[in-house]
């Protein structure tokens, strides 16, 4: 899952870093409002951790211009110190999803994260698995399985599997997954077309349909059917 943290308190934000980036999230963050609606008008994000107290714009402000400027429906979790019923619905009425009150549990949070995923994609989900087609990745495990078959991956291949079955049938730009895999260190030499490679052999080799499609100057995604591009 690939997260915005809006949130102007660094120690907060040093402690989300450290519980969810070993969880497999991947991590953006901003320290006031403007610069946090900035950063989700420039990116996809699966969800945003924004805090209602912030400089410049508040959190509320925030939400309200995320659904009514940029007409953007990524899950919302605000955190916020504010507990009262009257607080609570001025978060949601601004278009959160959900309201976390500090302090909070970073293992409740990384639940509710889930479930706002889980929520936004219509996705089946038990204790983290995901299934396409004949295909099944299980996220907290981190396993997967093609026809009943395990799939002996690298920690790589399970990262991109992870990110193209998240995303099944829509296509994942280069892009994307270059940043799921490193973050914002992408390497200069073409190490995704190796990955990419192995993932392949991996995956379809074994099997008639080859699930994994190269979209010319889109990028990549996974098919269920041989009449799918």
């Amino acid at each position: 899952m690939r997260i915005l943290i809006i949130e102007d308190n660094p120690d907060i934000v040093a402690n989300l870093y450290g519980f969810l980036a070993p969880k497999g999230y991947v991590m953006d963050s901003a320290l006031n409002g403007y610069a946090g609606l900035a950063l989700a008008a420039q990116n996809e994000y699966d969800a945003v951790i924004v805090d209602v107290m912030l400089p410049g714009l508040t959190g509320i402000e925030v939400c309200r211009k995320l659904r009514a400027e940029l007409n953007n429906p990524v899950p919302v979790l605000m955190l916020t110190a504010r507990d009262t019923l009257q607080d609570k619905q001025a978060g949601f009425d601004s278009g959160a999803d959900d309201y976390l009150v500090k302090p909070f549990s970073l293992a409740e949070l990384d639940m509710r994260l889930r479930a706002l995923l889980r929520r936004a994609r219509g996705m089946l989900s038990t204790q983290g698995a995901m299934r396409f087609g004949d295909l099944s990745f299980n996220a907290d495990t981190w396993q997967a399985a093609r026809a009943g078959q395990t799939l002996a991956l690298t920690k790589t291949g399970y990262t991109m599997l992870r990110c193209l079955i998240r995303e099944a049938p829509k296509v994942v730009t280069r892009e994307t997954l270059e940043h799921e895999i490193w973050g914002d260190n992408r390497p200069d030499s073409d190490a995704l077309r190796t990955h990419l490679h192995a993932l392949r052999q991996a995956l379809d080799k074994p099997f008639a349909l080859k699930m994994l499609r190269t979209i010319p100057g889109r990028g990549y995604k996974l098919v269920d059917t041989d009449e799918a591009t």
